[in-house]
């Protein structure tokens, strides 16, 4: 296995974790000095490519007494060895794949220890092993002569002496986005089974944080094993996430509110900057109380772009408007609720309807729409806010984010996002997250909708950026 090839080289470059894929592939030559390492272009379900590191080669296979060699490929993502490789059985022209448990119609191999793939106790050197023993129970190639029957009696002799091809390949089939959920108890529990119900994912981790006082609920999904999901207890099994949901919070029984507040900054200090480490590129999704005070310290503590750190704000609350607003009182324009998550929050309307092309807008509040937002707004406050429900919403977010969907949301979003909107968010342009509407995508929120707001929502708005401004001020982030 040559490593030090230019070509090689150019591409391990663009790994996030170069040094332990270095790492990885010297044990895989170790134990597997017959494997090759090279480069080749994957094709992914959405068309989009990336040239990746792959390795080719065969593995033995026993059946009935007799020997075989399978000739398999794994593709390592660029974010291994914290992610499972693609691992694809790649027959010849004279072989047919036999479908079953551990093996797809396409050639995709399904293995235990692809779902439960944990670096650094998951590895390649690891992981074929397995492969092999699978393979022997249930022999996945067979003679294309008598495919028909797909008979395990009917393998291939000359598998034996196989001579691989090591030309490029393009497969259609994408690994869906990895999730992590930090923080158990009530709302952790309801984040995982929610987004498992709403969103395609490839991988759910639940990490169970030991410093939160809602940790609880990892032992249950343990006993129940739900597809996909992994329970760990640390933050490396976050790795390689697209979407990561913080839900953990760690209050004290301090008196003052600030010193209450300060405990989850204190938690978040030992959590945020380890995730962002970890996964670069994720977008994190912030549920802790407060939101818009946690939102704003998870983005001080990332270090990431104002674009990648969002709250989950008021949007079950504008989910619940527009739902009224649609069914109940029959208008057709979409609102939001938007400010601090608090009682000042307000509702506000979009001067466009749903199916246009132009880009919403929010309209000042009129004698025509105020009413309505007044009168769904009292519907709405009988309705209760429970684990839940904000499961439900935080599924939604992510949905947007993991399918590029470009949906409008009402998430926490700081005011002076440059990025975002250049002279500020209707007329304010303070460093404070408060809920705004913010279109949502793979990128996180790409921009801010417009907004010219009335006399009572402007200083709804400005009341709960001073009430923030000044708790920010007053804790050690």
């Amino acid at each position: 296995m040559e490593l030090r090839a230019e070509k090689i080289q150019r591409i391990l470059s663009k790994y996030k974790f170069r040094d332990l894929a270095v790492e990885e592939l010297d044990k895989v030559n170790r134990v597997y000095p017959d494997m090759q390492v090279s480069t080749a272009t994957f094709t992914f379900s959405d068309s989009t490519q990336k040239d990746l590191l792959k390795i080719t080669g065969v593995i033995p296979v026993k059946y009935e007494g007799r020997a075989y060699n399978f000739p398999i490929q794994l593709w390592l993502l660029d974010s291994f060895p914290f992610t499972p490789p693609i691992c694809l059985l790649k027959p010849t022209s004279s072989m047919v794949i036999r479908e079953g448990k551990h093996v797809d119609a396409k050639g995709r191999v399904h293995l235990p220890g692809l779902h439960t793939w944990d670096y650094p106790k998951s590895s390649v050197v690891g992981l074929l092993p397995e492969m092999i023993a699978k393979f022997e129970e249930d022999p996945p190639l067979s003679s294309k002569a008598s495919g028909e029957a797909k008979n395990p009696h009917e393998l291939l002799a000359f598998v034996s002496n196989l001579q691989l091809n090591d030309g490029g390949v393009q497969h259609q089939d994408q690994l869906g986005g990895k999730v992590t959920v930090i923080g158990g108890g009530d709302l952790g529990m309801a984040c995982v089974t929610s987004i498992l119900a709403k969103c395609h994912v490839d991988k759910l981790v639940f990490i169970d944080v030991a410093e939160s006082s809602t940790k609880g609920g990892s032992t249950d999904l343990e006993i129940f094993s739900l597809p996909k999901v992994t329970v760990s207890a640390d933050l490396s099994a976050s790795a390689g996430s697209k979407v990561v949901v913080v839900t953990a919070n760690a209050w004290s029984s301090e008196q003052s509110y600030a010193r209450v507040v300060q405990t989850n900054v204190d938690l978040y200090r030992s959590i945020i900057p380890t995730v962002a480490h970890l996964s670069p590129s994720a977008i994190l999704l912030i549920t802790s109380q407060p939101v818009d005070i946690m939102t704003h310290v998870a983005w001080r503590q990332s270090g990431l772009p104002p674009t990648h750190v969002i709250g989950a704000g008021c949007n079950l609350d504008s989910e619940r408007l527009n739902h009224i607003l649609n069914i109940n009182l029959n208008t057709r324009k979409p609102a939001w609720v938007l400010g601090e998550l608090s009682d000042n929050k307000f509702a506000v309307m979009s001067n466009i309807s749903p199916n246009s092309s132009s880009t919403p807008e929010i309209s000042p509040g009129s004698t025509s729409t105020k009413p309505l937002l007044d009168r769904a707004f009292g519907m709405m406050k009988n309705r209760g806010q429970r684990s839940w429900s904000v499961g439900l919403s935080v599924a939604d977010i992510t949905n947007s984010i993991l399918t590029d969907r470009k949906k409008t949301h009402s998430v926490s979003k700081t005011l002076a996002s440059r990025l975002l909107f250049p002279t500020g968010w209707g007329g304010v342009g303070t460093e404070v997250f408060l809920s705004l509407p913010c279109i949502m995508g793979a990128n996180g929120s790409t921009r801010l909708v417009g907004a010219l707001l009335g006399p009572e929502e402007d200083a709804r708005l400005r009341e709960s950026v001073a009430s923030l401004s000044d708790l920010m001020s007053q804790l050690r982030i």
